[in-house]
């Protein structure tokens, strides 16, 4: 990694827009954090906007204040976020709108069977994920390879899964912190089978060396997922929302929840946030919003007492991030600031590396 001087860089200026991410003075060669892009969204199956979050969320970024108090020298490592590939949104475009006809196709209960424009659409979408999967996966071992720390930005919650063999092929065995309204372990959803609520399942087909998923703030499931997490002999461990909350109620404390879901992850931890696991209010125009879920606060404390019980954090995702139709940035603001937290999380988890 090649040193840069920070001598000239006023941490408590205002963002600049003509440097990178949070407005810091890094290049892809003298950072240390990578943040990777991913402007997909094409099976989305409600709301749509996070194949372009990334520039909503550089844009909120020059407003975070360069300083945790928890790490406050992390940031001096370096983070840089690459250029939205344009042409993969593009592809992503492409197929969302055939996605789209062909979702409300089968929502009449029509058989895409007798339907040859269907059949042909069903076989670009899934051609689709196979390339997203294949380019998300070269760009991220390449990183990996260069010694790079690698954050995934999305898109959708598909969007990881190439990331995450890059991770198993430099780690080995590892586990999967998910923060998430949704478990996504269904098959193929509506036939397609990288969609966004599958990536879980997916991964754990695909994945061998992925030891564990602790999925946390579930709160939508339908009874498959229910009966998969039940019999995956503790492959999947649910922690449902409501569960939670019943223990909140009867006098139990944050602090044991967290002990409890970390005694269940492996030594090296991928933290997947779908940024729906967070309390709507904080992410409105997210694609497939449920009521409940956390607060940014409480997040943050159990991802700083993954640190503390000295595991490593390997990488995140950051994923389902949208804007509405009237631009409200509210979800990016907030988007940035987990971020944010997840660089720096991520970074100095890895700073004797």
């Amino acid at each position: 990694m090649t040193e840069l001087d920070l001598s000239l860089f006023d941490e408590n200026a205002a963002g600049n827009p003509d440097n990178t991410i949070f407005g810091l003075p890094f290049n892809l060669e003298s950072a240390k954090l990578v943040l990777l892009p991913v402007p997909w969204e094409v099976t989305v199956s409600y709301g749509s906007g996070t194949a372009r979050i990334a520039e909503h969320i550089f844009k909120a970024s020059l407003q975070v204040d360069v300083f945790d108090a928890d790490f406050p020298d992390a940031w001096k490592q370096g983070f840089y976020l690459l250029p939205v590939d344009k042409d993969l949104l593009l592809k992503s475009d492409y197929l969302r709108k055939e996605a789209e006809l062909f979702m409300d196709y089968i929502s009449h209960g029509d058989n895409p069977d007798n339907n040859k424009f269907m059949c042909k659409s069903l076989k670009d979408i899934n051609e689709g994920g196979d390339y997203l999967n294949r380019w998300v996966y070269e760009k991220t071992i390449a990183l990996l390879k260069k010694g790079k720390l690698v954050g995934l930005l999305g898109g959708d919650h598909s969007t990881p899964l190439g990331y995450w063999k890059a991770l198993a092929e430099t780690h080995g065995s590892f586990g999967i912190l998910q923060i998430d309204a949704h478990c996504d372990l269904r098959v193929a959803y509506q036939g397609m089978k990288y969609s966004h609520a599958s990536i879980t399942y997916n991964a754990l087909e695909e994945i061998p060396e992925l030891e564990k998923i602790v999925q946390v703030g579930v709160r939508d499931y339908s009874q498959h997922e229910w009966d998969f997490v039940c019999n995956s002999n503790y492959r999947v461990v649910l922690y449902r929302d409501q569960q939670l909350k019943d223990h909140l109620y009867n006098g139990g404390s944050w602090h044991q929840i967290c002990m409890d879901i970390i005694d269940h992850l492996p030594q090296k931890v991928h933290i997947s946030f779908d940024i729906d696991g967070l309390d709507p209010k904080l992410c409105p125009n997210t694609g497939t919003p449920v009521p409940g879920g956390f607060e940014m606060q409480q997040i943050h404390y159990l991802l700083k007492q993954i640190l503390v019980s000295g595991r490593t954090i390997i990488g995140f995702d950051l994923v389902e991030i949208a804007v509405g139709v009237d631009n409200h940035e509210w979800d990016s603001n907030v988007g940035a600031r987990q971020l944010w937290h997840l660089c720096n999380l991520l970074v100095a988890s890895n700073s004797a590396s």
